[in-house]
Protein backbone atom coordinates (compact mmCIF):
# COMPACT_ATOMS: atom_id res chain seq x y z
CA UNK A 1 0.00 0.00 0.00
CA UNK A 2 2.20 2.16 0.73
CA UNK A 3 4.57 1.47 -2.18
CA UNK A 4 1.29 2.10 -4.41
CA UNK A 5 0.81 5.56 -2.47
CA UNK A 6 5.06 6.53 -3.31
CA UNK A 7 4.42 5.16 -6.65
CA UNK A 8 1.49 7.99 -7.31
CA UNK A 9 3.25 10.65 -5.34
CA UNK A 10 6.23 10.41 -7.91
CA UNK A 11 3.58 9.96 -10.86
CA UNK A 12 1.85 13.31 -9.54
CA UNK A 13 5.58 14.89 -9.26
CA UNK A 14 6.33 13.79 -13.38
CA UNK A 15 3.04 15.39 -14.33
CA UNK A 16 3.95 18.74 -12.72
CA UNK A 17 7.07 18.85 -14.31
CA UNK A 18 5.82 17.84 -17.60
CA UNK A 19 3.05 20.90 -17.49
CA UNK A 20 6.02 22.85 -17.12
CA UNK A 21 5.83 23.62 -13.19
CA UNK A 22 7.70 26.48 -13.24
CA UNK A 23 5.70 28.42 -15.45
CA UNK A 24 3.44 29.44 -12.75
CA UNK A 25 0.50 29.87 -14.92
CA UNK A 26 1.76 32.39 -17.39
CA UNK A 27 1.17 32.39 -21.09
CA UNK A 28 3.46 30.41 -23.46
CA UNK A 29 4.23 33.78 -25.82
CA UNK A 30 8.13 34.41 -27.07
CA UNK A 31 9.72 37.65 -26.51
CA UNK A 32 8.57 39.03 -29.58
CA UNK A 33 4.96 37.66 -29.84
CA UNK A 34 2.49 40.68 -29.66
CA UNK A 35 -1.33 40.77 -30.10
CA UNK A 36 -2.32 42.44 -33.36
CA UNK A 37 -5.54 43.84 -34.92
CA UNK A 38 -6.79 44.98 -38.11
CA UNK A 39 -8.57 48.18 -37.33
CA UNK A 40 -12.08 48.75 -39.17
CA UNK A 41 -15.30 50.98 -38.49
CA UNK A 42 -17.94 50.23 -36.54
CA UNK A 43 -20.81 51.83 -34.97
CA UNK A 44 -20.50 52.66 -31.23
CA UNK A 45 -22.04 54.99 -28.91
CA UNK A 46 -19.68 56.74 -26.29
CA UNK A 47 -21.15 58.00 -22.73
CA UNK A 48 -19.85 61.53 -21.73
CA UNK A 49 -20.39 61.72 -17.85
CA UNK A 50 -20.88 65.47 -16.13
CA UNK A 51 -21.71 65.69 -12.47
CA UNK A 52 -25.11 67.36 -11.64
CA UNK A 53 -27.25 69.20 -9.03
CA UNK A 54 -30.49 68.12 -8.37
CA UNK A 55 -33.38 70.68 -7.72
CA UNK A 56 -37.56 70.78 -7.88
CA UNK A 57 -39.34 71.79 -9.99
CA UNK A 58 -40.27 74.68 -7.90
CA UNK A 59 -38.03 75.18 -4.52
CA UNK A 60 -39.56 77.76 -2.89
CA UNK A 61 -37.78 79.64 0.79
CA UNK A 62 -40.64 80.08 3.33
CA UNK A 63 -40.04 83.24 5.57
CA UNK A 64 -43.19 84.85 7.37
CA UNK A 65 -44.00 88.52 6.06
CA UNK A 66 -44.18 89.92 9.70
CA UNK A 67 -42.44 89.30 12.85
CA UNK A 68 -42.83 87.31 15.96
CA UNK A 69 -42.78 84.37 18.23
CA UNK A 70 -44.26 80.63 16.11
CA UNK A 71 -46.71 79.72 18.29
CA UNK A 72 -47.79 76.34 16.66
CA UNK A 73 -45.79 74.10 14.29
CA UNK A 74 -48.17 72.34 11.88
CA UNK A 75 -46.29 70.36 9.67
CA UNK A 76 -43.02 67.66 9.96
CA UNK A 77 -40.03 67.45 8.10
CA UNK A 78 -40.46 65.71 4.57
CA UNK A 79 -44.20 65.72 4.62
CA UNK A 80 -46.17 66.52 1.92
CA UNK A 81 -48.13 69.45 1.61
CA UNK A 82 -51.12 71.08 -0.62
CA UNK A 83 -50.65 74.75 -2.10
CA UNK A 84 -52.56 76.94 0.41
CA UNK A 85 -52.14 74.65 3.82
CA UNK A 86 -51.19 76.50 7.15
CA UNK A 87 -47.12 75.52 7.98
CA UNK A 88 -46.82 77.10 11.44
CA UNK A 89 -48.86 79.99 13.15
CA UNK A 90 -47.09 83.30 14.31
CA UNK A 91 -48.17 84.70 17.63
CA UNK A 92 -51.24 86.92 16.00
CA UNK A 93 -52.72 88.80 19.71
CA UNK A 94 -51.23 92.14 18.20
CA UNK A 95 -52.20 91.47 15.31
CA UNK A 96 -55.54 90.63 15.73
CA UNK A 97 -56.24 93.49 18.35
CA UNK A 98 -54.99 95.57 15.61
CA UNK A 99 -57.70 94.09 13.36
CA UNK A 100 -60.13 94.68 15.36
CA UNK A 101 -59.81 98.44 15.94
CA UNK A 102 -59.07 98.85 12.29
CA UNK A 103 -62.63 97.69 11.83
CA UNK A 104 -63.88 99.16 14.74
CA UNK A 105 -62.39 102.51 12.48
CA UNK A 106 -64.16 101.82 9.50
CA UNK A 107 -67.38 101.80 11.19
CA UNK A 108 -66.78 105.18 12.66
CA UNK A 109 -65.77 106.20 9.38
CA UNK A 110 -68.88 105.33 7.49
CA UNK A 111 -71.26 106.88 10.20
CA UNK A 112 -68.87 109.57 10.28
CA UNK A 113 -69.38 109.76 6.39
CA UNK A 114 -73.57 109.14 6.52
CA UNK A 115 -73.71 112.37 8.87
CA UNK A 116 -71.61 114.46 6.85
CA UNK A 117 -73.69 113.65 3.72
CA UNK A 118 -77.11 114.20 5.52
CA UNK A 119 -75.15 118.18 6.81
CA UNK A 120 -74.33 118.06 3.22
CA UNK A 121 -77.78 117.35 1.50
CA UNK A 122 -79.41 119.42 4.04
CA UNK A 123 -77.25 122.48 3.16
CA UNK A 124 -77.59 122.52 -0.30
CA UNK A 125 -81.66 122.65 0.41
CA UNK A 126 -80.73 125.83 3.17
CA UNK A 127 -78.95 127.40 0.66
CA UNK A 128 -81.33 127.17 -2.23
CA UNK A 129 -84.24 128.75 0.07
CA UNK A 130 -81.49 131.24 0.83
CA UNK A 131 -81.57 130.22 4.90
CA UNK A 132 -77.17 130.08 4.32
CA UNK A 133 -74.87 130.93 2.19
CA UNK A 134 -72.26 130.19 0.00
CA UNK A 135 -69.26 129.61 2.46
CA UNK A 136 -71.61 127.34 4.62
CA UNK A 137 -72.58 125.02 1.85
CA UNK A 138 -68.92 124.85 0.53
CA UNK A 139 -67.89 123.90 4.35
CA UNK A 140 -70.26 121.06 4.34
CA UNK A 141 -69.46 119.49 1.16
CA UNK A 142 -65.66 119.32 2.09
CA UNK A 143 -66.34 117.79 5.30
CA UNK A 144 -68.38 115.42 3.12
CA UNK A 145 -65.15 114.83 0.93
CA UNK A 146 -63.19 114.47 4.06
CA UNK A 147 -65.93 111.88 5.39
CA UNK A 148 -65.13 109.98 2.10
CA UNK A 149 -61.48 110.33 2.41
CA UNK A 150 -61.65 109.24 5.86
CA UNK A 151 -63.35 106.51 4.84
CA UNK A 152 -61.34 105.23 2.20
CA UNK A 153 -58.68 105.48 4.64
CA UNK A 154 -59.93 103.27 7.53
CA UNK A 155 -61.04 100.80 5.33
CA UNK A 156 -57.52 100.70 3.81
CA UNK A 157 -55.99 100.30 7.69
CA UNK A 158 -58.02 97.80 7.60
CA UNK A 159 -57.77 95.78 4.87
CA UNK A 160 -53.45 95.74 6.08
CA UNK A 161 -54.18 95.22 9.51
CA UNK A 162 -56.09 91.78 7.99
CA UNK A 163 -53.41 90.71 5.84
CA UNK A 164 -50.89 91.28 8.46
CA UNK A 165 -53.30 88.78 10.73
CA UNK A 166 -53.29 86.17 7.66
CA UNK A 167 -49.75 86.58 7.59
CA UNK A 168 -49.57 84.81 11.08
CA UNK A 169 -50.86 81.71 9.30
CA UNK A 170 -47.77 81.02 7.19
CA UNK A 171 -49.04 78.83 4.21
CA UNK A 172 -47.88 76.93 1.35
CA UNK A 173 -47.10 78.84 -1.85
CA UNK A 174 -46.38 75.53 -3.88
CA UNK A 175 -48.05 71.72 -3.58
CA UNK A 176 -44.62 70.05 -2.58
CA UNK A 177 -42.63 68.34 0.30
CA UNK A 178 -41.08 70.28 3.65
CA UNK A 179 -37.74 70.28 3.80
CA UNK A 180 -36.26 70.95 7.23
CA UNK A 181 -37.64 72.51 9.99
CA UNK A 182 -34.67 74.44 11.87
CA UNK A 183 -37.39 76.27 14.03
CA UNK A 184 -39.57 75.21 16.76
CA UNK A 185 -42.47 76.45 18.98
CA UNK A 186 -41.12 79.38 20.60
CA UNK A 187 -38.23 80.54 18.35
CA UNK A 188 -38.66 84.20 16.91
CA UNK A 189 -39.18 84.60 13.16
CA UNK A 190 -39.50 87.36 10.71
CA UNK A 191 -39.05 88.54 6.98
CA UNK A 192 -35.70 89.35 7.59
CA UNK A 193 -33.98 86.20 8.96
CA UNK A 194 -30.83 85.06 6.98
CA UNK A 195 -32.15 81.48 7.21
CA UNK A 196 -35.57 80.35 5.87
CA UNK A 197 -37.76 78.65 8.14
CA UNK A 198 -38.18 75.85 5.69
CA UNK A 199 -38.35 75.16 1.78
CA UNK A 200 -41.23 73.57 0.06
CA UNK A 201 -39.79 71.45 -3.13
CA UNK A 202 -42.32 70.65 -5.84
CA UNK A 203 -40.28 67.41 -6.81
CA UNK A 204 -43.04 65.93 -8.79
CA UNK A 205 -40.62 66.69 -11.99
CA UNK A 206 -36.67 67.40 -10.56
CA UNK A 207 -34.39 69.71 -12.76
CA UNK A 208 -30.95 68.48 -13.13
CA UNK A 209 -28.33 71.41 -13.35
CA UNK A 210 -24.83 70.35 -15.42
CA UNK A 211 -22.30 72.68 -17.22
CA UNK A 212 -20.94 72.40 -20.99
CA UNK A 213 -18.01 74.00 -21.40
CA UNK A 214 -17.70 76.70 -23.78
CA UNK A 215 -15.92 74.40 -27.11
CA UNK A 216 -18.54 72.04 -26.07
CA UNK A 217 -21.43 74.77 -26.63
CA UNK A 218 -19.33 76.09 -30.11
CA UNK A 219 -19.47 72.95 -31.56
CA UNK A 220 -23.55 71.98 -31.24
CA UNK A 221 -24.24 76.16 -32.02
CA UNK A 222 -21.77 75.04 -35.57
CA UNK A 223 -24.02 71.90 -36.04
CA UNK A 224 -27.74 72.79 -35.16
CA UNK A 225 -27.28 76.56 -35.87
CA UNK A 226 -29.33 78.23 -33.16
CA UNK A 227 -29.23 76.88 -29.14
CA UNK A 228 -32.91 76.35 -29.20
CA UNK A 229 -32.37 73.58 -32.01
CA UNK A 230 -29.20 71.98 -30.42
CA UNK A 231 -32.27 71.62 -27.27
CA UNK A 232 -34.65 70.13 -29.46
CA UNK A 233 -32.26 67.91 -31.60
CA UNK A 234 -30.30 66.66 -28.24
CA UNK A 235 -30.59 62.81 -27.38
CA UNK A 236 -32.03 61.70 -24.46
CA UNK A 237 -29.97 61.70 -20.93
CA UNK A 238 -29.62 59.41 -18.31
CA UNK A 239 -29.10 59.94 -14.78
CA UNK A 240 -26.60 58.05 -12.65
CA UNK A 241 -27.42 58.47 -9.06
CA UNK A 242 -24.90 58.74 -5.61
CA UNK A 243 -25.09 54.71 -5.19
CA UNK A 244 -23.82 54.15 -9.10
CA UNK A 245 -27.39 53.04 -9.94
CA UNK A 246 -28.99 54.54 -13.55
CA UNK A 247 -32.36 55.98 -12.64
CA UNK A 248 -35.30 54.40 -14.43
CA UNK A 249 -36.76 57.11 -16.09
CA UNK A 250 -34.25 58.80 -19.05
CA UNK A 251 -34.31 62.86 -19.20
CA UNK A 252 -34.50 65.48 -21.66
CA UNK A 253 -32.37 68.54 -21.99
CA UNK A 254 -34.77 71.84 -22.12
CA UNK A 255 -32.41 74.85 -21.43
CA UNK A 256 -29.23 75.68 -21.73
CA UNK A 257 -27.87 79.26 -21.24
CA UNK A 258 -26.87 81.75 -23.44
CA UNK A 259 -24.39 83.38 -21.12
CA UNK A 260 -20.99 81.83 -20.85
CA UNK A 261 -19.79 82.33 -17.17
CA UNK A 262 -16.43 83.97 -17.05
CA UNK A 263 -14.85 82.55 -13.81
CA UNK A 264 -15.38 78.86 -15.30
CA UNK A 265 -16.05 79.33 -18.94
CA UNK A 266 -19.10 76.64 -18.84
CA UNK A 267 -22.70 77.58 -19.27
CA UNK A 268 -25.17 75.79 -17.49
CA UNK A 269 -27.59 73.09 -19.22
CA UNK A 270 -31.11 71.95 -17.25
CA UNK A 271 -32.13 68.21 -17.97
CA UNK A 272 -35.83 67.39 -16.96
CA UNK A 273 -36.33 64.21 -15.23
CA UNK A 274 -40.26 62.57 -14.39
CA UNK A 275 -40.34 61.82 -10.61
CA UNK A 276 -43.85 60.24 -9.63
CA UNK A 277 -42.21 57.75 -6.78
CA UNK A 278 -40.50 60.70 -5.33
CA UNK A 279 -36.97 58.71 -5.69
CA UNK A 280 -34.94 62.12 -6.55
CA UNK A 281 -34.46 64.76 -3.70
CA UNK A 282 -33.83 68.57 -4.09
CA UNK A 283 -30.34 69.28 -3.38
CA UNK A 284 -29.04 65.85 -4.42
CA UNK A 285 -26.27 65.44 -6.19
CA UNK A 286 -25.80 62.75 -9.54
CA UNK A 287 -24.10 62.03 -12.85
CA UNK A 288 -25.83 63.09 -15.91
CA UNK A 289 -24.57 60.55 -18.65
CA UNK A 290 -25.08 61.88 -22.49
CA UNK A 291 -24.94 59.27 -25.04
CA UNK A 292 -23.05 60.20 -28.26
CA UNK A 293 -22.98 57.81 -31.51
CA UNK A 294 -20.52 57.54 -34.33
CA UNK A 295 -21.51 55.19 -37.09
CA UNK A 296 -18.23 54.63 -38.94
CA UNK A 297 -15.46 54.87 -35.86
CA UNK A 298 -11.98 53.73 -35.25
CA UNK A 299 -11.43 52.59 -31.90
CA UNK A 300 -9.20 50.95 -30.39
CA UNK A 301 -8.38 50.12 -26.39
CA UNK A 302 -6.56 52.89 -24.25
CA UNK A 303 -3.48 50.95 -23.39
CA UNK A 304 -3.07 50.20 -27.04
CA UNK A 305 -1.99 54.47 -27.30
CA UNK A 306 1.19 55.76 -25.98
CA UNK A 307 0.61 59.16 -24.27
CA UNK A 308 3.44 62.19 -24.60
CA UNK A 309 2.63 65.33 -23.37
CA UNK A 310 -1.35 66.01 -25.37
CA UNK A 311 -0.11 64.04 -28.05
CA UNK A 312 -0.96 60.18 -28.59
CA UNK A 313 0.87 57.78 -30.13
CA UNK A 314 0.18 54.05 -31.75
CA UNK A 315 2.85 51.79 -32.73
CA UNK A 316 1.39 50.28 -36.82
CA UNK A 317 2.30 46.85 -38.17
CA UNK A 318 4.49 47.40 -41.71
CA UNK A 319 4.89 43.70 -42.60
CA UNK A 320 7.45 42.92 -39.65
CA UNK A 321 7.71 46.08 -38.01
CA UNK A 322 6.66 48.31 -35.81
CA UNK A 323 6.05 52.37 -36.93
CA UNK A 324 5.63 54.92 -34.04
CA UNK A 325 2.63 56.30 -35.68
CA UNK A 326 0.82 59.93 -34.39
CA UNK A 327 -2.78 59.44 -34.03
CA UNK A 328 -5.36 62.14 -32.83
CA UNK A 329 -8.17 61.05 -30.47
CA UNK A 330 -11.63 62.26 -29.76
CA UNK A 331 -11.44 63.66 -26.47
CA UNK A 332 -15.13 61.73 -25.23
CA UNK A 333 -14.31 58.56 -24.27
CA UNK A 334 -16.05 55.78 -22.07
CA UNK A 335 -12.81 54.88 -19.95
CA UNK A 336 -11.48 51.71 -21.95
CA UNK A 337 -11.71 52.77 -25.71
CA UNK A 338 -10.82 55.76 -27.75
CA UNK A 339 -12.12 57.13 -30.73
CA UNK A 340 -9.05 57.85 -33.37
CA UNK A 341 -10.30 60.70 -35.86
CA UNK A 342 -7.20 60.83 -37.48
CA UNK A 343 -3.69 58.98 -38.52
CA UNK A 344 -5.14 55.51 -38.89
CA UNK A 345 -7.38 54.58 -41.85
CA UNK A 346 -9.37 51.13 -41.98
CA UNK A 347 -7.31 47.98 -42.45
CA UNK A 348 -4.46 49.73 -40.79
CA UNK A 349 -3.00 47.04 -37.91
CA UNK A 350 -2.04 48.17 -34.99
CA UNK A 351 -0.30 46.16 -31.67
CA UNK A 352 -2.85 46.89 -28.59
CA UNK A 353 -1.06 45.26 -25.88
CA UNK A 354 2.23 45.69 -24.61
CA UNK A 355 3.31 48.67 -26.08
CA UNK A 356 5.72 49.70 -23.42
CA UNK A 357 8.34 47.46 -24.17
CA UNK A 358 8.55 47.95 -28.24
CA UNK A 359 10.72 50.79 -30.17
CA UNK A 360 10.41 52.23 -33.56
CA UNK A 361 11.72 49.56 -36.31
CA UNK A 362 11.70 46.74 -33.95
CA UNK A 363 10.47 43.38 -36.06
CA UNK A 364 7.61 41.90 -33.81
CA UNK A 365 5.62 38.67 -35.05
CA UNK A 366 2.17 39.02 -34.74
CA UNK A 367 -0.52 37.35 -33.12
CA UNK A 368 -4.22 37.59 -33.40
CA UNK A 369 -6.99 38.49 -30.59
CA UNK A 370 -8.57 34.89 -31.14
CA UNK A 371 -5.14 33.22 -30.62
CA UNK A 372 -4.30 35.52 -27.77
CA UNK A 373 -7.63 34.41 -26.10
CA UNK A 374 -6.35 30.62 -26.99
CA UNK A 375 -3.57 30.70 -25.02
CA UNK A 376 -4.73 32.38 -22.07
CA UNK A 377 -7.39 29.85 -21.61
CA UNK A 378 -4.70 27.45 -22.37
CA UNK A 379 -2.41 28.96 -19.61
CA UNK A 380 -5.73 28.85 -16.73
CA UNK A 381 -6.41 25.36 -17.61
CA UNK A 382 -2.71 24.33 -17.07
CA UNK A 383 -3.18 26.50 -14.11
CA UNK A 384 -5.65 24.47 -12.34
CA UNK A 385 -4.92 21.49 -13.37
CA UNK A 386 -1.07 22.25 -11.55
CA UNK A 387 -2.79 23.37 -8.53
CA UNK A 388 -5.23 20.33 -8.75
CA UNK A 389 -2.20 17.91 -9.17
CA UNK A 390 -0.34 19.89 -6.12
CA UNK A 391 -3.25 19.39 -3.65
CA UNK A 392 -3.47 16.05 -4.35
CA UNK A 393 0.24 15.62 -3.40
CA UNK A 394 0.16 17.55 -0.67
CA UNK A 395 -3.04 15.21 0.51
CA UNK A 396 -1.30 11.87 -0.29
CA UNK A 397 1.98 13.05 1.49
CA UNK A 398 0.55 13.90 4.79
Amino acid sequence: MKRNKFLLIVAIGMFLASCGGGSKGKPDFSDNEYVVREVQPQATTLEAVYPAVLKGEQDVEIRPNVSGFITKLCVKEGQQVREGQVLFIVDNVTFAAAARQAKAAVSSAKAGLKTAELTYENSKKLYENNVIGEFELSSAENAYASAKAGLAQAEANYTSAEQNLQYCFVKSPATGVIGDLPFRAGALVGPSMQVPFTMVSSINKIEAYFSLNEKEILNMMRTDGTLAKSIEEFPSVKLRLADGTIYGKEGKISAISGVINRSTGTASVRADFPNEGHLLKAGGSAQIIIPNTHAQALMLPQKALAQVQNKYFVYKVAGNKVQYSEVTINPENDGHNYIITSGLKAGDKVVIDGIASLKDGMEIKSISEADYDKKIEKTRELGKSQNDAKKLKEALSK
